[in-house]
């Protein structure tokens, strides 16, 4: 891909134009920036296809329509979470608990590091569905809380234990919730008198507590 300057840009062109380069991966970063500025919603293929600096034409060799180029940023965005998340949760060591801690906080810095794919992943109105590849991303990511929900199951006697499921999925509920109101890295950020570092910690906390895991007991439980 080879870029040149462009000088008197304005609207939703491009800082850069295109030039004989990757028109796809130039689409993808139109859309990113274009999310960032608008929203997944406040955009349309016309935008990207300017932004990129081509024909209105030009987009559809490459995808669909405007959902097909925002499902694959999105797909995009779900492998880099997935390997974020795996890459804190490091296959609950040393123990579930100091694990989770890690894995929230690696939830937390991509939604904020990397808000515009974020927004792509969960706001776009686009169904998982939409194309397997995007479903197994989506997926993927989801194994890794449900791999924690797993170890931390097996820290509550058997005759108490939850469904997996059902507290893996309580889990994301309590990291996403936090992650969309309070940690974000765009305009979208409430305020909070303290880290959404450590609401989230607190929140998983008090949720443990209650079905009778309490934090550093970890291998006590039989």
């Amino acid at each position: 891909m080879s870029w040149t300057k462009d000088s008197g840009d304005s609207g939703d062109r491009g800082p850069r134009g295109y030039h004989h380069g990757n028109l796809r991966e130039t689409l993808i970063r139109a859309a990113l920036d274009l999310i960032a500025q608008k929203g997944p919603a406040g955009f349309t293929f016309a935008d990207a296809a300017r932004w990129a600096g081509v024909s209105p034409a030009a987009p559809y060799r490459h995808f669909r329509d405007r959902d097909d180029l925002l499902a694959n940023v999105a797909l995009r965005g779900f492998e880099q979470f997935e390997a974020a998340l795996a890459l804190a949760w490091a296959d609950g060591r040393p123990d579930p608990f100091t694990a989770l801690h890690r894995l929230g906080k690696a939830y937390l810095a991509f939604a904020h590091a990397e808000p515009a794919y974020y927004s792509a992943m969960f706001e776009a109105g686009i169904p998982p569905d939409s194309s397997p590849e995007l479903r197994a991303a989506g997926d993927r990511a989801f194994a890794v809380l449900r791999s924690a929900a797993e170890q931390l199951c097996a820290q509550i006697p058997a005759k108490e234990r939850p469904p997996v499921l059902m507290l893996a999925l309580h889990i994301w509920s309590l990291a996403h919730g936090v992650a969309s109101l309070f940690g974000r890295g765009d305009a979208a950020r409430r305020t909070l008198p303290m880290s959404a570092e450590e609401l989230l910690e607190a929140g998983v906390l008090v949720y443990l507590r209650g079905l009778g895991v309490p934090a550093g007991e970890t291998g006590r439980r039989a």
